[in-house]
Formats: C-alpha cells, sequence, structure tokens
C-alpha cells in the first residue's frame, strides 16, 4: 500500500483508541430499538431520511470505510446482512464489540475503500459509505468499485465535505480575526499543497493525511461510474473547524442509484 495509507490507517487506529465522534458506538438501547423499528442513521451531523435506506431486511449491504460501530450495527438490526469493510482495525474493532455485546450478525473485513476485489460483481444491494474518501487521493476508483460490486438498481449512500473547507489558510491569526485568506487550490492535497515542514509537523502530530477532492469528481464522478444521483442533503458542520463552517453547509450527502 502507498505510504500514506498506512499512515492514515494508524492515525485512524489512534483515533479509535480516544473515542472520537465517529468511533464512538451506538448503544445497546439503540439496537434493540433499531429492532422494533425505531433508529437514525448518521452519515451527516444530522440523520439521514428513513426512504434512503427503506426496507432492507434480508438484504445485503456493504458498510464502506465506515466502521466504528454506527452504522453497521443498526442497520444489521433492521435485518440486513452487513459487511464492514474498513481500513482501521482499531474501528472494526468497534463494530465487533457491539456485534458480540448485541448478539448481531457482522461479518467484519479489514481493507481499502479503493479495493473491493474481495467481494464478486453485482452483490450488495446498497452501500453505506459515510465521510472517509477524503482518505483516500482517487475517489473515482471508490465509486468505479462501488459501482461494480453493486446490483443493478442498488443504491449507494455517500457523504462527504464540500470541498470549500480545504482553501483556506489554516493561519490560527486570521481564525481569531475571523478573517479567511485562500490559499490553496482544488483539488488539495496535503502531500502537495503544504510546506514540508508543515507537512512533517502534521505526521508528526498524528493526523491523518487528507485530500480535497473537486465537486466534478465526487458528484460528477459518481454519474461517469454509471449512477444516478436520486437525492441530495447538506447539514452544517455542529462544531466549526473552518472560518467559513458557520457560513455554509459544509457536509454533502447523496444518494445514488446504479442504473
Amino acid at each position: 500500500m502507498k505510504d500514506f495509507i498506512i499512515h492514515n490507517q494508524k492515525a485512524w487506529d489512534n483515533q479509535a483508541k480516544a473515542n472520537v465522534a465517529w468511533s464512538q458506538p451506538v448503544t445497546s438501547e439503540q439496537v434493540e430499538n433499531a429492532k422494533k423499528g425505531i433508529w437514525e442513521l448518521y452519515i451527516l451531523p444530522t440523520p439521514i431520511d428513513k426512504d434512503w435506506i427503506g426496507d432492507i431486511k434480508g438484504k445485503k449491504v456493504l458498510c464502506l470505510a465506515s466502521a466504528g460501530g454506527q452504522q453497521g450495527p443498526i442497520l444489521a438490526a433492521l435485518g440486513a446482512e452487513v459487511v464492514v469493510y474498513d481500513l482501521s482495525e482499531e474501528q472494526l474493532n468497534k463494530d465487533q464489540m457491539v456485534a458480540q455485546r448485541d448478539d448481531l450478525n457482522l461479518r467484519i473485513v479489514q481493507g481499502d475503500m479503493c479495493d473491493l476485489s474481495l467481494f464478486e460483481d453485482a452483490y450488495f444491494d446498497l452501500i453505506v459509505h459515510p465521510i472517509s474518501n477524503l482518505y483516500v487521493d482517487d475517489v473515482n476508483k471508490v465509486w468505479k468499485e462501488c459501482h461494480r460490486v453493486l446490483k443493478v438498481g442498488g443504491k449507494l449512500i455517500s457523504s462527504f465535505y464540500n470541498p470549500i473547507v480545504f482553501v483556506e489558510d489554516r493561519n490560527a491569526e486570521l481564525k481569531e480575526k475571523g478573517l479567511i485568506r485562500p490559499r490553496f487550490t482544488i483539488p488539495y492535497a496535503d502531500r502537495v499543497d503544504l510546506t514540508p515542514e508543515e507537512l512533517q509537523q502534521k505526521m508528526d502530530r498524528g493526523e491523518a493525511l487528507v485530500f480535497g477532492h473537486s465537486l466534478r469528481d465526487l458528484i460528477g464522478g459518481q454519474t461517469r461510474a454509471g449512477f444516478a444521483i436520486t437525492a441530495y442533503d447538506e447539514a452544517w458542520q455542529p462544531n466549526p473547524r473552518f472560518t467559513i463552517d458557520p457560513f455554509i453547509p459544509t457536509f454533502i450527502g447523496t444518494q445514488s442509484v446504479k442504473l
């Protein structure tokens, strides 16, 4: 694997150990409620429309780069046959813990979201892919693999950042003054756009390296892969990190169907 993928794997292992927001498993109460038809699913800071999921009892579902004990257990509690596929072993351990705790049938698989060769063509009915493709350099590979492993008429539910968040200079003094100074162009990549010193400092802090993909690839890439986008949503950042966050919803969610 590429060096940045290995680095990101370790970074997410550490985040999982630190129980960051996307590494906090659902509770037994939430699982039991889901079994009774009372549930919410998050791929954004706000729950998605339940119509995006529909009735998935008995359906084959891939939670792609989606470990952390959140989406997979809820979908399994709704009666789906769920595979949780993620690069981070520690994130996957969260799903394994919930599966054992609440007696859920989850298949746990470690792997790179750009390579789904383990799965045969047209196998899954649904893919749930919450914000994670900022950790790979080519999101088009993800869309192509999703298209391949989905059945015709199958759904891809995904979320990602509006690339506008990657444009501004992250100078602390500017942020304190509420000023935005555009510094980076889209597509963005830490490995390319940061200075060697900034890149090393970020890696030394144990932070994952990210890529700000263009909307052409995030949305247009889905259509080029053979999907039709059938629903769209946005959400605000509940804990603003960038100066732009209070001014525009920076989370995007899409529902797409394999034609």
